[in-house]
């Protein structure tokens, strides 16, 4: 029984996957996110419109499709996590085991 309810809760939302498949692709399709995080395409189009009315993320049309970038240094939306950026979040799992930054930083 504990062992079922280890596998019911992460500690991110999808939100929070969302936003980290984006900073990790940022010409991602919906489609790719989507399935990336483990959500349906409708799901994942919601979380991105989310993150863009709320600043977090910044949507350009390129052609037919849709490019999206992270806003620099937005604060979390909780108040016990005010203080943080978002920026901190992504720079996290950009990090190797070794400690060494994905993008050589």
């Amino acid at each position: 029984m504990a062992d079922e309810r280890a596998h019911t809760w992460t500690f991110l939302s999808n939100h929070g996957h969302v936003l980290l498949a984006v900073a990790d692709d940022p010409d991602a399709r919906i489609r790719d996110i989507a399935e990336r995080v483990g959500i349906t395409e409708r799901a994942a189009q919601l979380i991105i419109g989310d993150l863009v009315s709320a600043g977090y993320v910044t949507r350009t049309r390129v052609g037919r499709r849709n490019s999206y970038r992270l806003a620099a240094q937005q604060p979390f939306r909780h108040p016990a996590e005010s203080g943080r950026l978002v920026d901190d979040l992504v720079a996290i799992f950009r990090r190797r085991p070794d400690g060494e930054s994905v993008d050589g930083n």
